[in-house]
């Protein structure tokens, strides 16, 4: 596998050919078209680029996935151009190919006439049957963690932080929307244009269109959502202004104008993704209480950790997610108050446990090891969770006051920078261990970044609701009381979850329906319940389940929720011989992303 070694020590990015040490990408400019019925996005890109003062001459090297380029040109003045050679290199399976465009001296900007492909890894074509009216298409990118070059040529590493503007053209009864300033009352006519002014790492420049309408919460907050959903999604969301004013009080002003979220299709492949200014959800979260939306809090505390301080390469994925995780608590504490954060602690805890146990030791690392491996590999809880568990354990041996002073500072510092795990440890140990230097012998900060597993010193969540529930899921397997005499009424989510996962993983037949008659979990509305559910209908073969186990696969794509029902049903024969015929019908509605995980495990 080819890779540029031109980045140093640290800072090498494994999983971009580019060369921004020598020569950088500074702005990005589209100029595209996007065509429904080719299924591709086709125009131009034109960079700004800067050499470093030792690149006196040399090529710009950028990354490309199945691009088709028409024609490269540079210019010295952004207003001349000149046809470039180009070449492009030759195709890795994970990183895609090298785009290398040889330049003048003088050059200050590239431009490249180009086409994306219909297949491109970063791209989701939907038909007009798999939205939720029924009449239009719609497409939406996913560029985490190194999907966005095979829609746009670029150096696509988060160790590159650019500014961007686009002028897109689609069907004109169909809005476009993208990670940038947009209009939230637009006059849809067909072409719409955008600007970024803040720089910001590729994988979040991201596009959406569809027949998408929009519905204000505040004044710098709101919904776009295709029309059957944005009613529901607005008030499902309207705590968000709330969820912005605590996490503003925690760690300083929110530095990127509005915070709007646009529900996409079920098929989008994640929860969220914190694209600036524009967070992009999963309609899964909208459970009709707003017993899901910590997937706000968190896509909203990317807009400090990630988006303003980002990971430098994709072995430091850690230092957006744990942080993310770490302030969404915070959030949570402050909106809804620390029972509910904790009992989400507590399930985190677990989710992470249960991971773990199926994880190589190299693979519960925080500082992972990714070589020759896809990004994509280190999105697993230990990222998320053990490192929200690492700051947890800082903020338990500092105390939380000098703790949030810490952290307000860092962001301060690194704002709008990209940096490495050496870079932050570095600013911790100057900024908070160096001065107390007894407390700082606490935390065993190799262990926790360099070590597989849970440090025996992690803190632990607690949750007196959670004693009562897990108390009532024992009496209820010791035949003590029946699951239709359990006090449920006032339930959340997480108590409802908890009771599941509380549970024994062998029921027998009896037990699985006495639960579903007392509870209707086969048609709960939640997903999250039901994807819990399923599982264990799959796991105790509770054929009744069986249907809506078929439609669920076929009609949501959250990662999330079916990898584990496919992992489950792989484990027999007769179960992956079920899973493929419901995947045969499935994948063509799932996000590639989605699709790539679920080929692995039915290959």
């Amino acid at each position: 596998m080819e890779q540029s070694q031109t980045v140093r020590g640290q800072r090498q990015d494994l999983h971009s050919y580019s060369n921004p040490e020598q020569i950088r990408v500074k702005d990005v400019s589209l100029d595209l078209d996007v065509l429904f019925r080719q299924k591709v996005i086709k125009g131009t890109v034109t960079l700004a680029v800067q050499r470093a003062k030792d690149y006196k001459e040399g090529p710009v090297i950028l990354d490309s996935r199945g691009l088709d380029v028409e024609k490269a040109e540079s210019s010295a003045d952004g207003k001349t151009f000149a046809e470039a050679k180009f070449e492009v290199g030759k195709n890795d399976p994970i990183l895609g190919a090298p785009l290398t465009i040889q330049l003048p001296p003088d050059a200050t900007v590239v431009r490249i006439r180009y086409a994306s492909r219909p297949d491109a890894s970063g791209l989701q074509w939907l038909t007009p049957a798999q939205t939720a009216r029924k009449k239009h298409p719609f497409l939406f990118s996913q560029g985490e963690a190194i999907h966005t070059r095979s829609w746009i040529p670029l150096q696509d590493t988060p160790g590159v932080r650019q500014t961007y503007s686009a002028k897109i053209r689609t069907p004109k009864e169909l809005l476009a929307v993208m990670s940038a300033e947009n209009n939230p009352n637009p006059k849809q006519r067909g072409e719409y244009q955008f600007h970024m002014p803040h720089p910001i790492p590729s994988y979040l420049i991201a596009i959406a269109v569809g027949d998408i309408v929009f519905a204000p919460m505040s004044k710098r907050t709101g919904v776009y959502a295709e029309r059957p959903v944005v009613a529901k999604a607005a008030k499902e969301f309207d705590d968000t202004e709330h969820m912005m004013q605590a996490a503003e009080e925690l760690y300083g002003p929110y530095r990127w104008g509005r915070y709007d979220i646009l529900v996409l299709p079920p098929s989008f492949p994640f929860g969220g993704m914190e694209n600036p200014r524009l967070t992009f959800a999963t309609p899964t979260v909208l459970a009709g209480d707003k017993s899901l939306v910590s997937l706000v809090a968190h896509e909203l505390a990317h807009s400090w950790s990630g988006n303003l301080v980002t990971n430098a390469t994709w072995r430091d994925f850690w230092l957006n997610e744990g942080f993310t995780v770490y302030i969404e608590r915070r959030i949570q504490e402050k909106v809804f108050g620390a029972e509910r954060s904790a009992m989400e602690a507590v399930l985190e805890r677990q989710d992470l446990e249960r991971e773990m146990a199926t994880l190589k030791p190299e693979d519960q690392v925080l500082h992972i090891n990714l070589k020759g491996r896809d990004p994509d590999d280190g999105f697993t809880q230990v990222p998320y969770i053990k490192g929200m568990l690492f700051l947890r354990s800082l903020e338990a041996a500092f105390g939380g006051d000098r703790f949030d002073t810490f952290l307000k500072g860092y962001f301060e510092h690194f704002a709008f920078q990209s940096i490495t795990t050496q870079e932050f440890l570095d600013y911790l140990q100057k900024n908070l261990l160096a001065g107390n230097p007894e407390l700082a012998a606490k935390i065993p900060i190799d262990e926790w970044i360099n070590k597989p597993g849970i440090p025996a010193s992690a803190p632990r969540a607690t949750s007196d609701a959670f004693t009562k529930v897990a108390g009532y899921a024992k009496d209820w397997v010791d035949g003590k009381i029946k699951a239709s005499a359990i006090p449920t009424r006032n339930w959340t989510t997480q108590e409802w979850l908890h009771f599941l996962t509380a549970l024994p993983e062998k029921l027998d037949a009896k037990q699985m329906a006495e639960l579903d008659q007392a509870f209707h979990f086969t048609k709960t509305g939640n997903d999250e319940i039901l994807d819990q559910w399923l599982l264990m209908a799959i796991r105790n073969h509770y054929t009744a389940a069986d249907a809506r186990l078929r439609s669920f696969l076929i009609e949501v794509g959250r990662r999330k929720y079916i990898k584990p029902l496919y992992q489950e049903l792989a484990k027999t024969p007769e179960g992956k011989a079920k899973a493929r015929e419901i995947y045969r019908v499935a994948r063509p509605g799932y996000h590639p992303i989605a699709a790539a995980t679920i080929d692995e495990i039915l290959k």
